[in-house]
């Protein structure tokens, strides 16, 4: 076993479960719900931001039952870290956003520099109107705009450094299956 495999192991096996598989399950229908009402008549072009998004949007798109045009894009202030940096565009957004409502899935709402970076941008190429919908709002005061809140959110998790269902620890364990709390962070 190599000594990332062991330190991977050791990170779950010492973490806290804040919610656990159902709960999140339950939160992503009710997201869904949510997203569905305010959404099924207005065509919404739905953005999956990845990495952290992939899981959310990929259980969330099976229980919208409207007609959504789904793509993605990848901008990051992580790389691995476990502190945020300088947002770094991976992949832009190359479909028309003119005109139209644009959804943003990410897992998680921290900070929300990268969510309100990511929404500016798609104002800025056409977009009629930016909404956001996150796993898990962290809560704390440390937010990029005062009061940030994404258009919707499944749940509200402690401030402590998270992994699971899209939220990593140092690019691992993205897969867990619940909200995780690493052990003294």
């Amino acid at each position: 076993m190599t000594d990332t495999v062991a330190e991977m192991n050791q990170v779950m096996a010492e973490a806290d479960c804040l919610v656990d598989e159902q709960q999140v399950q339950a939160a992503i229908g009710n997201l869904a719900d949510d997203i569905t009402a305010r959404l099924k008549d207005r065509n919404p072009l739905l953005f999956c931001v990845m990495n952290g998004g992939l899981i959310l949007t990929g259980q969330l798109l099976t229980r919208l039952t409207f007609p959504v045009q789904a793509e993605y894009l990848h901008a990051t202030r992580y790389r691995q870290e476990t502190t945020g940096g300088i947002l770094e565009w991976k992949l832009q957004p190359e479909a028309d956003m003119n005109g139209r409502t644009v959804l943003i899935v990410d897992d998680i709402l921290d900070e929300g520099t990268t969510l309100c970076a990511i929404a500016d941008y798609c104002l800025a190429h056409g977009a009629a109107e930016v909404l956001t919908a996150v796993l898990v709002d962290k809560q704390h005061d440390r937010k990029a705009r005062p009061g940030l809140k994404a258009d919707f959110t499944g749940l509200e998790v402690e401030d402590r450094f998270l992994f699971g269902y899209g939220m990593d620890y140092k690019g691992y364990w993205r897969n867990a299956p619940g909200i995780y709390a690493v052990k003294g962070l």
